[in-house]
């Protein structure tokens, strides 16, 4: 029975850290709470039920009890394992790509039910056998637009103009797009074929699903990878972690 001391949430473990001899803290994503920092106690025993239900990726049911520091997880069930990710190299490393994606640009207890359901979609999409590359890419544009990080594409970012179908730049710092001789000046922004600013479009206005299902051409894609890869670079102030995984098991 919930009450001022317990309360209920689905979750998606985002990562784990081992402390004292059986105990994890777990970062779990919340629908109805954002991110959280909580205990599972003896969960790194053989014998605890718990164990098997706050891995990473697993989506999960948690009964969890108000701690002084940090909340208790007291009853765990699994609802979605994502065995797929955890089978394929290659997915593995997407997934943990974009997991601390969202785990280094959200803060603690925000809510932001939108940003569960992406996660979980861009979970499912992969564990699916959807393509991995725009999979990604898709969940990127998307996470950023929920987190107050939109790029803009349509206007130039400098000079406000609507953007023309020919050649024009992207910039981290400025946040988005810029026209020929704005992007001229800007000496940090990088060159954008006509293709690439379409499909950058295509994927921040439409659905999340609709993203995995293109199919691009390698240039093509290696080029909206830049974009984005260069953005978010910016944002974190430096390389994600996983990035580098991602580049040795795909390469």
């Amino acid at each position: 029975m919930e009450n001022d001391k317990l309360y209920r949430s689905e979750a998606i473990v985002v990562r784990s850290t081992n402390i004292g001899e059986a105990d994890k803290i777990v970062t779990i994503y919340t629908p109805g709470r954002g991110k959280l920092r909580v205990v599972a106690k003896g969960v790194r025993r053989t014998t605890s039920r718990m164990s098997g239900n706050v891995e990473r990726f697993r989506q999960c049911k948690l009964l969890i009890a108000k701690g002084r520091n940090l909340d208790i997880i007291t009853q765990s069930e699994t609802i979605n394992t994502f065995s797929n990710i955890c089978n394929s190299l290659d997915l593995f490393a997407y997934a943990c790509a974009g997991l601390e994606l969202l785990d280094k640009l959200t803060e603690d207890e925000l809510e932001n039910y939108p940003v569960y359901s992406l996660l979980t979609e861009f979970l499912k999409a992969l564990d699916g056998g959807l393509d991995p590359i725009m999979t990604s890419r898709a969940y990127e544009l998307h996470l950023l637009g929920y987190l107050g990080y939109r790029p803009q594409l349509t206007r130039c970012v400098r000079c406000n103009a609507d953007l023309e179908p020919v050649m024009n730049y992207f910039s981290p710092e400025m946040g988005g797009a810029l026209c020929p001789p704005c992007g001229q000046i800007e000496r940090r922004s990088a060159e954008v074929s006509v293709d690439a600013m379409k499909i950058l479009r295509y994927l921040q206005k439409s659905s999340f699903a609709s993203g995995p299902r293109l199919r691009l051409e390698p240039g093509l894609r290696a080029e909206i990878h830049h974009i984005m890869e260069s953005y978010t670079r910016y944002l974190l102030e430096r390389d994600l972690k996983s990035a580098e995984f991602v580049r040795n098991v795909t390469s």
